[in-house]
């Protein structure tokens, strides 16, 4: 499915601000239909391009969608699956990109209903039953979800919460365990018959869009079936077995996420009692890439402080590191020529006057990605062919440092 839509990518590393943003929302959508094992069709393709390109609104691709499958007469196998997430990945793509959002019970449950209207029967309904699900990834058992009776309390009183928890002077490590753990309850929680994760997904964007956080959803794209199994993982508990709840394959998801680091996920990893090839390589056999980074834990000197909180803390010898500035005067310099876009290492080095490649290379780019301050938008293939640089979230913090009252 992925090679279909990777043309998309053409706008998002070379187009206008608002072709970008909606090729990164039809990206997100299409790739969230993983999670039920959903293919969108070449239609719905055809149909983003032409929003991203400006030629149709979101509201005429959402009609189009709906009078493709109205007229068609030739049926596929496949044709029932198709319109849901042609329809759904349009849905997904419009919520996206508003800016409007309510962070409430309420605004959980008018989100299924955007996302599953006409699809669903019961879009935008708590379900009135229990559940189970048979998980691959638990072998067959099953996450135990909230009762039916008690959907609405659950989710007043974790969203609520939420509302009143206190964001300041916590470092980005404890920020993540808390939002991992937000989310996981939310989808523990289950309210609907279908379409949970979607619904979690979008609603955890929207949330993340509005406290301030500049996310990679690409995430959300590219490894939309981890999520899942992260979520289950998270969530299921079986005592006699000697299995606990495991919110470790989410938090790595959400650094990746926030931080951009480049922790692997991998599905395997998340399989309970995996065979001995499948297992999650050990903090001593870690592997790193080439720019320093644990690709499957973070190092700890890569600790981050979201705005407001303390930028310090203490080293075992009792001195205090800044962790969010840096005195090198080559990573201000870039950091200020980077600031909010996506660029080659040819736009780099014209923004900073320079003409050495290899001299940029190492005093400049490589230090900066080590410390944290700058990632790459394809991090799994350090050499596509239109590979970019952009800042990291430590990076956007000390960029709006160095830019402040300019």
């Amino acid at each position: 499915m992925q090679d279909g839509y990777l043309d998309f990518d053409e706008y998002i590393v070379a187009s206008e601000p608002h072709k970008r943003e909606r090729a990164e929302a039809w990206k997100v959508a299409i790739g969230l239909q993983a999670v039920d094992g959903l293919q969108v069709s070449e239609y719905l393709k055809q149909t983003a391009r032409r929003h991203i390109e400006g030629e149709i609104t979101i509201d005429e691709a959402k009609e189009l969608v709906k009078q493709y499958y109205v007229s068609k007469t030739q049926h596929d196998d496949d044709e029932e699956d198709k319109q849901e997430a042609d329809r759904v990945s349009t849905n997904i793509a419009k919520i996206i990109n508003e800016r409007a959002f309510t962070f409430s019970t309420t605004g959980l449950i008018s989100i299924h209903r955007n996302l599953f209207s006409g699809v669903f029967k019961h879009a935008g309904q708590l379900r009135d039953y229990d559940i189970t699900k048979n998980e691959w990834v638990l072998r067959g058992d099953t996450v135990l979800y909230g009762r039916w009776q008690d959907l609405r309390m659950a989710l007043d009183y974790d969203i609520e919460k939420e509302k009143q928890f206190d964001y300041k002077g916590l470092s980005m490590e404890e920020v993540i365990t808390h939002l991992s753990r937000f989310v996981s309850g939310i989808w523990q929680t289950h309210p609907f018959r279908e379409g949970n994760t979607r619904t979690t997904a979008v609603f955890t964007i929207k949330y993340l869009q509005s406290i301030g956080f500049k996310a990679d959803n690409r995430m959300f794209e590219e490894h939309s079936w981890y999520f899942r199994n992260a979520l289950v993982r998270a969530n299921y508990k079986n005592v006699a077995k000697g299995i606990s709840q495991d919110g470790h394959f989410l938090e790595i998801f959400f650094r990746n996420l926030l931080m951009g680091e480049n922790n692997e996920l991998k599905n395997r990893y998340l399989l309970v009692n995996p065979p001995d090839e499948w297992k999650r390589p050990t903090s001593t056999g870690q592997v790193q890439d080439k720019y320093g980074t644990s690709v499957e834990g973070s190092p700890k000197d890569h600790r981050r402080v979201i705005e407001g909180s303390s930028s310090e803390h203490r080293t075992s010898t009792g001195q205090v590191q800044d962790m969010l500035h840096t005195d090198n005067p080559n990573i201000q310099k870039l950091i200020r020529v980077v600031g909010e876009q996506e660029l080659s290492v040819k736009e780099m080095m014209s923004g900073l006057g320079l003409k050495g490649r290899d001299n940029f290379l190492n005093v400049y780019l490589t230090v900066a990605i080590s410390e944290g301050y700058v990632r790459l938008l394809y991090p799994q293939s350090p050499r596509h062919p239109r590979q970019k640089y952009l800042l990291t979230v430590k990076g956007v913090a000390l960029y709006n440092e160095l830019t402040k009252g300019e």
